[in-house]
């Protein structure tokens, strides 16, 4: 299962953080897992060509874990759209992730 727990403070994102695996299928053919990756990657990678200092991230063999340092108008509705998008995914897939 792959746990995403959001941090917010007054109304506003601090911090998510993604952990474990799906177990849809196996490592390399889970496209629960894939579908969070892209996610998270596309988001993360969009925030910061927009400005570099709005957020940082940790990426480990577990998950990861993304910090939110900026609560601009532009990165706050990108992070609600990657929120909402993966409680979308969890709907499809609710035995393979969880968003709190």
């Amino acid at each position: 299962m792959i746990d995403v727990k959001v941090v917010k403070e007054k109304a506003k994102y601090k911090k998510i953080t993604i952990l474990g695996h799906a177990l849809y299928d196996d490592y390399g053919k889970d496209i629960v897992c894939s579908a969070c990756s892209s996610i998270v990657t596309t988001t993360v990678n969009g925030i910061l060509a927009l400005n570099k200092d709005s957020l940082s991230y940790l990426v480990s063999k577990k998950g990861m874990s993304i910090d939110i340092k900026s609560t601009d108008t532009t990165t706050q509705i990108l992070i609600n759209n990657m929120v909402s998008l993966l409680k979308e995914l969890e709907g499809n897939y609710p035995e393979n992730i969880q968003v709190k």
